[in-house]
């Protein structure tokens, strides 16, 4: 339970250094790399590009560090489930502008709970979470 509540505590602190706009505009910096080279995609040979992927996928890797734990423990996060697919990093911009696009960010919130809705919304876990008791 103690390990549970460290969870939860680690995702309800806010980063505010990186706010939902700036992410939006290095997300679609990001996009743009990826069309300009379809044939071999380097998002990364853009400053801006790099920094949308580096946070979406340092979060997926946070995210799967805290699944891995929580497991171990006997608990199933289940907030979102990523596809194992080779174009996975343009599938994350994606999901990320796209929700963005129906949603504008709301400056009160944190940048890490924008990306867990979006996620979430894009990748549903198969498995529903257990009924709350």
């Amino acid at each position: 339970m103690k390990f549970l509540v460290l969870i939860v505590a680690l995702f309800a602190v806010p980063a505010h250094a990186y706010s939902g706009k700036e992410l939006r505009a290095d997300c679609l910096a990001a996009e743009g790399a990826f069309a300009a080279s379809a044939a071999s995609p380097n998002a990364y040979q853009s400053p801006r590009g790099a920094r949308c992927l580096g946070y979406l996928e340092g979060f997926v890797d946070g995210y799967a560090v805290s699944d891995h734990l929580a497991e171990s423990v006997g608990v199933t996060l289940n907030a979102f489930c990523l596809p194992k697919s080779a174009d996975l990093s343009y599938r994350l911009v994606r999901s990320v502008l796209a929700y963005l696009d129906r949603q504008p960010p709301n400056p009160e919130s944190s940048t890490a709970t924008l990306v867990a809705a979006a996620l979430s919304r894009t990748f549903p876990c198969a498995e529903p979470l257990e009924p709350r008791r």
